[in-house]
């Protein structure tokens, strides 16, 4: 398995002001959640829900890793539950919200809050019973709730599921009168009917997060999910095909690269809005596997060949924010390395960027 350190705060903060300052010139040291952490992109922080008013989109921290032992697929389960705070971390190095490609700034559009990370209760790290579990993911969908009440859109970073998956996809699904499509980026498609941890049919875990969400949601059919990026011998081929059978467009990474392309991947993405009243974006990143900017290896047992690239990534974030996003989730960040914290500030940027884009170019499809 491959090796990294990731910096401490203190190197990073010597790092900061030696680059950024020596760079650019002196800028006003960001503001923090905690010590640590900085708030993403150095905007407000959001401690109420009275505070996300106004607010367009907001980021939520949710650390949680579904296991109990000192390892998750092989690497230490500190560095995966570290990700909301270091995603945070490395968003302190940008300047603003201008992107050169498109020559915006996102935030002359939108209001962008941190809402900290959810209340995670402790001991559900060391007891990952099922009423634990539960409890985990009641404090994301608080917070999730709070800021779908607001009218703005939930960016939860999280790391395992349910916190970082199904709990944003409850609250949409509760709070759409009509049907909820789906956009997910992963290497697994998270079907198997019953979550391999708890063994308990309440929990939509790792594994079966996206069998619960159809189970437990009428408004949620697998005719609108658009799922990017298996690949390989993964999967049970019954409940590949049942997804399948039911109207589910499935677009391997073998499709992207051998002839449908990114602009055929854009089209595609329409599917979830065709008769749709919100829209649901998950990014499981272990779809990177080894085609992004650190070697595949950095994901331990969760590694596979084949996986998108970082482009592909970041592009197909953008090309959902133009379309519209109710809700967006991130699980199964690569731990340890700084540039693929990065990357995650990247899809959200450039997501937030295409709101800005279909909102300007009347395409928005919610």
């Amino acid at each position: 398995m491959c090796s990294m350190r990731y910096p401490s705060w203190e190197e990073f903060i010597a790092d900061w002001e030696e680059f950024i300052k020596g760079s650019f010139g002196d800028r006003p040291m960001f503001p923090t959640l905690a010590p640590e952490t900085p708030t993403f992109m150095s905007m407000p922080e959001a401690k109420s829900p009275e505070d996300l008013e106004g607010a367009d989109a907001v980021i939520i921290g949710a650390p949680y890793v579904a296991t109990t032992k000192e390892t998750y697929a092989g690497v230490d389960r500190n560095e995966w539950l570290s990700a909301p705070k270091r995603v945070r971390q490395q968003s302190a190095r940008y300047q603003s919200g201008y992107i050169q490609e498109f020559g915006l700034d996102v935030f002359d559009h939108l209001k962008v809050v941190d809402y900290g990370d959810a209340p995670i209760p402790a001991e559900v790290m060391r007891d990952q019973s099922a009423e634990n579990i539960l409890k985990a993911q009641a404090a994301v969908e608080l917070k999730v709730g709070h800021v779908l009440d607001a009218g703005a859109i939930p960016i939860v970073i999280g790391q395992n599921s349910p916190c970082g998956s199904y709990a944003i996809a409850k609250p949409i699904a509760e709070r759409t009168n009509g049907p909820v499509g789906c956009i997910s980026l992963d290497t697994h498609w998270d079907i198997q009917p019953i979550d391999f941890l708890s063994k308990d049919p309440r929990i939509a875990g790792s594994a079966s997060w996206k069998h619960k969400m159809y189970e437990f949601h009428e408004n949620m059919h697998p005719q609108h999910l658009v799922e990017i990026g298996e690949r390989g011998m993964l999967e049970k081929k019954e409940l590949v095909e049942s997804y399948i059978d039911q109207g589910a467009r499935f677009i391997s990474s073998w499709e992207v690269r051998d002839g449908l392309g990114m602009k055929g991947v854009a089209r595609e993405l329409d599917r979830a809005y065709d008769g749709t009243k919100a829209v649901y974006v998950h990014f499981d990143m272990d779809v990177m596997g080894g085609a992004g900017p650190a070697p595949g290896d950095i994901l331990g047992e969760a590694v596979e060949p084949i996986g998108l690239s970082d482009f592909e990534i970041i592009k197909i974030a953008n090309e959902v924010g133009k379309r519209g996003v109710t809700g967006m989730s991130f699980i199964c960040i690569p731990p340890g390395s700084a540039v693929v914290y990065r990357v995650i500030v990247y899809v959200i940027m450039y997501m937030l960027a295409g709101v800005v884009m279909g909102r300007q170019s009347g395409t928005s499809l919610l």
